[in-house]
């Protein structure tokens, strides 16, 4: 790298956590973006910095650069990247380089790495992960796309992590094809950013990477995870399931977690100890268990790490105990597969959901748990949607619709103009149909940018909106007339 010219495309968190390893590399640094304030921050950083929209169709600028490295929200057909591509400039994701980084020893010596990947239960399995290792006395680091960029962790000496916990992302995965962990993880997958990828198959294609190192993990309760089984390029494939695992795979016996793939059926931990409660805690603690085992990691600590471990804010978090009623925050929850999830670990839910399902149906999620629903608060730009798909397969539940904007006025003449109102409402019509024993669960099957800043914005609004109750808000239950 010394003395090469390298242009960084994207100069937000994983951009800018590109530059102290290229500047100690003796790189050139140029960073590419469209916004001001991010190439700001990047010159103060000591780059050289170039407005996207400026370098992304010039030919001759770009091939001065010997390499390219992009975030990962860039698509395969984003401008700047295509126009790499066509003048012979290789092309590299952050993780990519984070990874050939690490093989080079340019941080020390090199780490051990277990990928967790899935489209949803990522962040809670490497949070699992992270407390199982932890637990073990091995100096861990959880990164990626859980918050910390792996360039980070691999520059910290504080202590210096031997193990790290990554979670990526299918964007990530797809810009860096050498990735080879120790043991890497596809938890499930369902239909989501395919405009991204440009179809399911690229999409699974891109969460097949994690299962070309050294041990492939797959979910066999989820029928496109477990179909990578035979797809793995690793030399050993080891799967979980909620039931009684086959020698080889992990899962429950009694009610305890048990490894037959590391162990001659090793007793792990009680099921009873999982927090989050219900198939998808169970599921993730699986993962974990299967990574932290392929890692060497002895049982005492799988079992110690996974009591310890407690859910990290809008995954599934319960906020508030209230006369009886349960309030869960699981504004994680961005797609249909992860409401099922959300919504299957309840006996008996007020389901608040609505926000940008980005082209998903959720015609077969209400049809699964239409069981569980007591009655449903839809909002956001899509609550419409799942308003009508409860209508056609779950006609006896109760819907309260709490409309957007300035059309609120039409119903209850309250104006609400800005997400946190509408939640304050939708919180307040879901206690109104909660009966002891009940949840009222947040689990919105879309993303959030409709009315929020994002899911941790929506999440926080509703815990806001739930501290603010009294018992007096508590209703009469979900007989109909109380439909909204």
């Amino acid at each position: 790298m010394s003395g090469r010219r390298v242009l960084v495309a994207g100069g937000r968190v994983s951009g800018r956590a590109l530059l102290p390893t290229l500047d100690a590399l003796g790189a050139q640094v140029t960073v590419a973006d469209s916004d001001e304030a991010a190439l700001a921050a990047c010159a103060d950083l000591g780059a050289d910095t170039v407005s996207m929209d400026r370098i992304a169709p010039d030919r001759a600028a770009v091939a001065e650069f010997a390499l390219v490295i992009t975030s990962p929200g860039f698509r395969p057909d984003a401008p700047l990247l295509t126009t790499a591509l066509t003048v012979g400039v290789p092309v590299w994701g952050d993780i990519e380089f984070s990874w050939r980084v690490d093989r080079a020893e340019v941080h020390g010596p090199a780490r051990t790495w277990l990928v967790v990947t899935g489209t949803n239960g990522k962040t809670t399995t490497t949070s699992m992960l992270a407390s199982i290792l932890e637990a073990s006395g091995r100096p861990s680091q959880a990164c990626g796309n859980i918050g910390v960029p792996v360039l980070d962790a691999l520059r910290s000496e504080s202590p210096r992590a031997e193990v790290l916990a990554v979670e990526l992302s299918s964007f990530q995965l797809f810009w860096a094809p050498s990735v080879r962990p120790a043991a890497g993880v596809v938890l499930n997958i369902a239909a989501d950013h395919l405009d991204w990828h440009g179809g399911m198959d690229a999409y699974v294609e891109a969460k097949l990477q994690a299962l070309r190192g050294d041990v492939a993990v797959v979910g066999l309760d989820d029928v496109v995870a477990s179909s990578l089984r035979s797809r793995a390029a690793a030399p050993r494939t080891v799967g979980f399931t909620a039931g009684r695992p086959s020698a080889g795979d992990l899962g429950v016996e009694d009610g305890m977690l048990v490894d037959r793939a590391f162990g001659d059926g090793v007793p792990l931990v009680s099921s009873a100890e999982i927090e989050p409660p219900g198939p998808a805690g169970l599921q993730d603690a699986l993962a974990a268990s299967a990574l932290a085992r392929a890692a060497g990691v002895d049982a005492d600590s799988v079992a110690r790490g996974l009591a310890a471990f407690r859910v990290g804010p809008h995954r599934a978090a319960t906020v508030r105990e209230l006369g009886g009623v349960r309030f869960v925050d699981d504004s994680k929850a961005t797609n249909p597969h992860a409401a099922r999830s959300s919504i299957l670990a309840h006996e008996r839910v007020v389901w608040l959901a609505g926000g940008l399902l980005k082209g998903a149906e959720v015609d077969e999620l209400v049809a699964e748990v239409r069981s569980r629903l007591a009655a449903a608060v839809v909002f956001g730009r899509d609550g419409e949607a799942i308003a009508a798909a409860l209508g056609r397969h779950a006609p006896d539940v109760p819907v309260v619709h709490v409309p957007p904007g300035d059309d609120a006025s039409v119903a209850d003449e309250t104006d609400v103009t800005n997400g946190d109102q509408v939640m304050a409402l939708a919180v307040r019509a879901a206690a109104h149909r909660a009966e002891p024993g009940t949840t009222v669960l947040l689990a919105p099957s879309t993303a959030s940018f409709d009315q929020f800043r994002d899911y941790g914005h929506r999440g926080d609004s509703f815990t806001a909106a739930v501290a603010d109750l009294t018992e007096a808000d508590l209703g009469t239950g979900t007989r109909p007339g109380n439909a909204g």
